[in-house]
């Protein structure tokens, strides 16, 4: 499903975010990314989102070549990957309903269709019942379900989080993991940044490990 082979990201100012990276993520993996501040987990899953482009090596996402993607395809592309973010990116003047929904009028969906994925989605994290809330009335690991459940709402193959618990007690951290370990049982391959090591250690998953740039452990699946 994912696979990078050999990919380095130098950045214009000389810096080399990645260094010959390579590892194979399969269809229905839940995988952790892990490593210091500034070892190239982010610029990792901005490659995958097509946010950046690698400067050597091949990024294969569904058996494309994401060299081969220009720019018209990039909106097509990031339609199969859901993104969940640390800082929930929500819009707080707007009601949990409608942060949900983004993707889907955006996409140009039908308003019943959307009314039907978003509470099936807001179901899925347990916020069925706040679809009218403010987002500024919620906790923050609700705040963080409904970040998900935009995610997810339109049904992507591919799930990315980027520190999504980083905010989080450890409690609601392990919560939040529960939620990607169910979404991975229904068929959606799961790929986490996260430092927790000792919650993630606890999960029992492949773990990636990045340290200035290099792939040190759990390249091969």
């Amino acid at each position: 499903m994912i696979s990078f082979q050999r990919v380095s990201k130098r950045y214009a100012e000389g810096h080399d975010a990645l260094r010959e990276v390579s590892f194979d993520i399969a269809k229905d993996d839940l995988v952790f990314l892990t490593g210091h501040s500034g070892a190239g987990k982010s610029t990792l899953m901005r490659l995958i989102m097509l946010m950046d482009r690698a400067t050597r090596g091949k990024v294969l996402v569904d058996g494309v070549d994401l060299a081969t993607v220009g720019k018209r395809g990039i909106p097509g592309h990031r339609r199969n990957i859901g993104v969940v973010f640390q800082n929930h990116q929500l819009l707080f003047d707007r009601p949990v309903f409608d942060n949900v929904a983004l993707p889907l009028v955006i996409g140009g969906y039908d308003y019943r269709e959307v009314g039907r994925r978003v509470r099936a989605a807001l179901d899925k994290v347990g916020l069925l019942s706040k679809e009218r809330a403010m987002p500024l009335t919620l906790s923050g690991g609700e705040q963080q379900r409904v970040g998900i459940a935009r995610a997810v709402v339109c049904r992507p193959r591919i799930l990315l989080a980027d520190e999504p618990t980083g905010n989080l007690d450890p409690e609601l951290s392990a919560e939040i993991m529960r939620l990607f370990e169910d979404f991975n049982q229904v068929g959606v391959t799961v790929l986490i940044a996260s430092h927790d090591l000792a919650l993630i250690s606890r999960l029992r998953h492949r773990i990636l490990t990045l340290k200035e740039g290099r792939l040190v452990n759990g390249g091969v699946a």
